[in-house]
């Protein structure tokens, strides 16, 4: 049998992607049983139905759950903005946490809880479950490996549906306002691909310029569409277009290039990476990856998240890499707003 913890839902009816924690959670063997805090008592009935035994309790009060349950790992999927102080209670408790991005709405109010995290020998891994789909691990390894040679040059999209932001519905919820949100695509999705970028390439973006904008004029302070600039620590240049301009579906791309050759990603397409190198196996051709799409998503990253902290393994994300890809979306919103170049925080 593996090691098995108690594992904290922590929520409310602002929550995202609640529906795939609660199913991550019950396909989770090292997760003994669940608790529920949920002021709002919006994912009760859903926790239960979910989880079935292994929902062992619920609460509408975080700090009661807290005390009284002491669970090993919380997983925190709030509205940005609210997100931080619950967070911070979480981990003062010693407890383990595993944090829907983006959990603030400026870097400023992150950093702190990566600093409470070291000194708390706590785990805090922000959701960028894409790390784990297995061409991206595929790809990472590639590099890792040489295949590439001395990196030069990265281009990548991320392009979601522009349809979503028509609905009334949505201009109401918090992901719409900048003051509870932080941003718009850039800090929803394409932090998702900016990340991919550092953790494919094993490079720290240090320098962006970029702008903002809401390109399909709907009515949301926040953008729609986003390009930027990047330059690397490794001296790797690179661009990313960031936006909601489709009607449905996405429209996603990852392209290095290298000395010995180079990498091409499109994790939507059945076959979702190629490359070409004049090392290795086969030399000078293009070459296919072969290998399965599944698992992917949440759930093989909540499950590597909760096993990490069952058997104090290396987790799926670290702090400081968490605070990394928010740093580098905040640097990206100031370049716009200043028209300058911006360093990228340590």
């Amino acid at each position: 049998m593996p090691k098995q913890i108690k594992v904290a839902l922590l929520t409310h009816a602002g929550g995202a992607h609640v529906s795939s924690y609660l199913s991550a959670l019950a396909a989770t063997d090292e997760c003994l049983s669940v608790v529920l805090g949920d002021p709002d008592g919006r994912y009760e009935a859903d926790a239960k139905r979910v989880l079935k035994d292994k929902l062992s309790n619920s609460y509408r009060d975080v700090n009661e759950l807290l005390k009284t349950e002491r669970p090993q790992l919380a997983v925190v999927t709030m509205e940005a903005g609210l997100a931080p102080p619950i967070i911070d209670a979480v981990l003062e408790t010693g407890c383990h946490v595993f944090a829907e991005k983006p959990s603030c709405i400026r870097a400023e109010d992150f950093a702190p809880l990566v600093v409470k995290a070291d000194q708390k020998h706590c785990y805090l891994m922000l959701a960028l479950a894409n790390r784990l789909n297995p061409e991206i691990v595929a790809a990472r390894r590639l590099v890792k490996t040489g295949r590439l040679g001395k990196l030069y040059g990265l281009e990548m999209h991320l392009v979601a549906d522009q349809t979503r932001l028509t609905r009334p519905s949505y201009h109401q919820q918090w992901f719409a306002q900048k003051q509870r949100a932080g941003g718009g695509h850039l800090i929803w999705l394409g932090i998702h691909w900016l990340d991919l970028a550092m953790h494919i390439t094993g490079a720290s973006i240090d320098t962006v310029a970029g702008f903002t904008a809401n390109v399909g004029g709907q009515p949301i302070d926040v953008e729609d569409s986003a390009a930027a600039s990047l330059k690397f620590d490794n001296g790797m240049l690179g661009t990313m277009t960031s936006g909601y301009y489709l009607d449905r579906g996405y429209h996603s791309h990852i392209k290095l290039w290298g000395s010995a050759g180079w990498l091409h990603l499109e994790p939507t397409k059945d076959e979702p990476l190629s490359w070409y190198s004049t090392r290795g196996e086969k030399p000078g051709q293009v070459q296919t990856w072969g290998g399965s799409k599944e698992p992917r998503g949440y759930t093989p990253f909540v499950q590597a998240a909760v096993r990490s902290c069952a058997e104090m393994s290396d987790p799926p994300i670290s702090a400081a890499h968490s605070l990394r890809a928010l740093r580098t979306v905040f640097a990206i919103y100031s370049a716009a707003e200043t028209s300058r170049t911006v360093a990228v925080a340590d």
